[in-house]
């Protein structure tokens, strides 16, 4: 059945939605672990015992999520005018210490088993209720993720994967079973290390991306070239640089921007040119626009449209530039400035050396301001 989609500005809805999905995942996994305990301890086997464990600590994270979402969901106060909607990451950096953590102790106690063997004693009814949560678990697990994905929960979807672990681990201790019970082979330790090494591999990786959110990544491209052309789109609007994006919790996106305006613009034009853009973006993409900075080009002087092209060819001839603009120059007080956007093949100063010496070359006269920008956004 198709999901209705929860309105990305309805935070009351999300939080629900992700509580409840919580609950779901924290009840399907405590009865799962009870049944996988009580079938480890009866049949002496290491490798369900440890995948009862690892249905625990899922029952865990699940809790953690919803704390999380709880302290998120904090109205802003003066301390924290922006909100508390990051906590959701350092929830979701705690669900990945816990699955690594169950993983490392999973790989301890294999390893002890393999050292030190003992045999399982299956029955046809353990192995019954071990395919059964297998099954559980491939729809918990795609239950959880899509949940996660509809309202942008990274804790949602990283539990809905693990999940989806979870029930290929808990398929090869039923095949592992089947094989002990057809050939007499124990090869549950050995699958336990296997379990332990994708429950480490999963936490790890977890781990990385929830880092990578709370340090901040590049922008997504897709939505800040929908907002460079919806700035573009406004007939006074010669560009859109310098666009940087700030995340402050799921769902909550700022951003800073440098409009290139003509100089003939006044500043209650430019000042009703910004409201009606911000109220724009906003809508469209549900992006506020914090800052919004202008860059003004010449509108009358042929010298100066000479020297632009005539600068921006220096600068763009090397490979490592990536972008030219907010050039203006004042050729009566001998004023030059622009900015250069370069890439990571180079070091800022010194890129805007080497340009500065070459412009400084040609205009000797002149006094040139460089101001290098960083690819963020292109």
């Amino acid at each position: 059945m198709k999901q209705k989609a929860i309105p990305v500005n309805s935070e009351q809805n999300r939080d629900k939605v992700i509580i409840r999905t919580s609950i779901i995942g924290i009840l399907t996994n405590v009865l799962l672990t009870a049944f996988k305990a009580v079938i480890g301890i009866i049949s002496n086997s290491i490798a369900v015992t440890l995948d009862a464990v690892n249905n625990l600590s899922d029952a865990l994270s699940s809790i953690i999520t919803i704390v999380g979402t709880k302290l998120a969901g904090k109205l802003p106060d003066k301390k924290h005018p922006l909100g508390y909607g990051r906590i959701e990451y350092l929830s979701a950096m705690i669900v990945s210490g816990i699955v690594l953590y169950a993983g490392i102790t999973a790989a301890v106690e294999s390893v002890k088993k393999i050292i030190h063997p003992e045999k399982p004693n299956y029955s046809i009814i353990s192995l019954v209720i071990i395919a059964v949560a297998v099954i559980v678990k491939i729809i918990l697990g795609r239950y959880v993720k899509a949940k996660g994905e509809q309202v942008n929960s990274g804790s949602l979807v990283a539990s809905g994967s693990d999940a989806m672990f979870d029930a290929i681990l808990s398929g090869s201790v039923l095949v592992s079973a089947i094989i002990f019970m057809m050939s007499g082979l124990s090869l549950e330790a050995y699958v336990g290390v296997v379990i332990a090494g994708f429950i480490i591999k999963a936490g790890i990786e977890m781990m990385m991306e929830t880092l990578n959110e709370i340090l901040g990544v590049r922008a997504d491209k897709e939505k800040t070239d929908k907002i460079k052309e919806l700035l573009s789109e406004e007939p006074e609007v010669r560009g859109a640089y310098d666009l940087v994006m700030y995340n402050y919790g799921p769902d909550k996106d700022f951003a800073s921007v440098h409009l290139e305006v003509p100089d003939t613009m006044t500043t209650r034009e430019f000042d009703k040119l910004t409201r009606r853009l911000e109220r724009k973006v906003y809508k469209e993409t549900g992006v506020v626009l914090a800052g919004v900075g202008l860059y003004s080009y010449n509108t009358s002087n042929d010298e100066a449209a000479d020297m632009q092209e005539e600068v921006r060819d220096r600068v763009m001839k090397h490979n490592w530039a990536i972008q030219f603009h907010g050039f203006y120059v004042d050729t009566e007080t001998k004023e030059m400035t622009f900015d250069v956007v370069m890439n990571f093949d180079i070091k800022p100063k010194e890129g805007i050396q080497i340009i500065y010496d070459e412009i400084k070359a040609a205009y000797p006269e002149y006094d040139i301001q460089i101001a290098p920008d960083v690819d963020v956004s292109d």
